[in-house]
């Protein structure tokens, strides 16, 4: 939740609700449609809801409100076979993931065997402003706990 503000020039303003922004890429450049109320859905919901809306941003039919807002964002470039990259975060808010391709390593498995892994590199950016960076250090080890451990996710 720490994570989930925005700076504003008189104000800090913090969101019970995740409504986060997924960079697009359409023609012309880049749009960022918003799953609303992230956090109240479920994977397969958030599956739906972004299929939709990237179809419809590619399209060019969002309405302003499914692209303007969100409070934080997320850029997928691991789609495209890029390992790692750092995201800009998308003002006025505070916070961004940069999504690279997961990718077979080499991996120190439990008992310490070597085994291979699908491994990707996850970057996020935060507006120091308004996110402390132990407050973003919190949110980056909780989405590689999900990440690492999906069935929690829904459980």
């Amino acid at each position: 939740p720490e994570c989930n503000v925005t700076f504003a020039p008189e104000e800090l303003i913090r969101y019970s609700r995740a409504d986060i922004s997924m960079a697009v890429s359409i023609p012309g450049g880049l749009i960022t449609p918003i799953v609303a109320d992230a956090g109240g859905k479920s994977l397969s919901e958030i599956a739906t809801v972004t299929k939709d809306l990237i179809a419809r941003a590619q399209g060019g039919k969002l309405k302003p409100d499914e692209y303007q807002g969100g409070t934080a964002s997320i850029s997928n470039m691991g789609m495209l076979g890029i390992k790692h990259f750092t995201a800009v975060i998308n003002p006025p808010q505070a916070t961004i993931l940069a999504i690279g391709a997961g990718e077979k390593r080499p991996w120190v498995m439990p008992g310490d065997q070597l085994g291979v892994a699908t491994v990707m590199t996850v970057t996020g950016s935060f507006d120091h402003r308004a996110v402390d960076g132990a407050d973003g250090a919190r949110l980056m080890s909780a989405f590689r706990s999900y990440v690492e451990a999906p069935l929690g996710m829904v459980a």
